[in-house]
């Protein structure tokens, strides 16, 4: 019995490897291509100058708030300014969470694109592949930054 299970192991190992040699296998470094986007960038400034706006609403309800002593309008004050800030970020986050969604699938489509041009059977992402595949990272890249 353990000689068929061992038989059958090398069996599937050996199909496997000459699977493995008939792939035509690419790598991007995902992390990459993304650090390197003129759209990323852009949108990180965005996010950036967004936050902003978040800090001067917080500003703008401390320095209200150190003018005031009745204790009621100063609850008032917080809950206003909560509310506005919390309205704020729900919308910046929502708007940062779509656009990065928009340019990650605009990332997928030029993989598969590349891939499909050049006959790739698979992409990986250059962190799992332990060896092997051409790497297509920086035909990625330009892809990306090129629309």
């Amino acid at each position: 019995m353990k000689k068929i299970i061992i038989s059958a192991c090398c069996i599937l190992l050996f199909s496997q490897v000459s699977f493995a040699e008939n792939c035509n296998i690419a790598v991007v470094d995902l992390q990459k291509v993304v650090d390197s986007s003129a759209q990323v960038k852009a949108l990180k400034k965005e996010h950036s100058i967004k936050v902003k706006e978040l800090n001067q609403i917080i500003s703008k309800a401390q320095a209200e708030i150190a003018k005031e002593t009745d204790a009621k309008k100063i609850v008032e004050i917080q809950d206003k300014y909560t509310s506005q800030f919390n309205s704020k970020k729900t919308e910046i986050d929502k708007m940062y969470a779509g656009k990065l969604s928009e340019i990650e699938r605009k990332i997928k489509t030029d993989i598969e694109t590349k891939a499909k041009s050049d006959g790739y059977d698979f992409v990986f992402a250059k962190s799992i592949a332990l060896y092997g595949g051409k790497d297509i990272t920086n035909e990625i890249s330009a892809m990306v930054n090129k629309k």
